[in-house]
């Protein structure tokens, strides 16, 4: 039976697998905030008990700012172009490219402005949903 983590500060309501629970239909589960403080994004996360996967969505011209979480990160560029930065390099992500953002690495980027960015998206448990906005550069 699919359960969902009861919201606390901080955590979001994920839906948490359940004992025997195999398959998972995203479509039918609620949205969230994926990065509070950090992003506009929005979408549906699935929780196991080692790792969590998510569909998002980051709206076209939207930004996810500069973060980082001790947990490391893939990113699936299914639509759109995603204007991204991991570690300091600078890249443009469309359809069909990966992203790896290492644990405890600054990363962020933007929607191109023509249209929303989709990406599968998958996270150890080691530190939750959830990164830490990167301090801004003076300058």
């Amino acid at each position: 039976m699919t359960e969902k983590t009861p919201p606390t500060a901080g955590k979001p309501q994920v839906t948490k697998a359940g004992e025997k629970e195999y398959v998972f239909d995203l479509t039918s589960i609620a949205s969230l905030d994926v990065g509070r403080g950090y992003t506009s994004a929005t979408g549906k996360v699935v929780e196991g008990e080692r790792m969590m996967c998510g569909l998002v969505r980051l709206k076209a011209g939207e930004v996810t700012e500069r973060h980082s979480h001790p947990n490391e990160q893939w990113t699936y560029i299914i639509e759109g172009v995603m204007h991204a930065e991991v570690d300091g390099q600078f890249f443009v992500a469309g359809p069909g490219t990966v992203i790896y953002q290492p644990g405890g690495v600054v990363h962020g980027g933007h929607a191109g402005p023509d249209a929303d960015v989709v990406f599968f998206t998958v996270k150890d448990t080691s530190h939750g949903l959830y990164g830490t906005r990167a301090a801004k550069d003076t300058e």
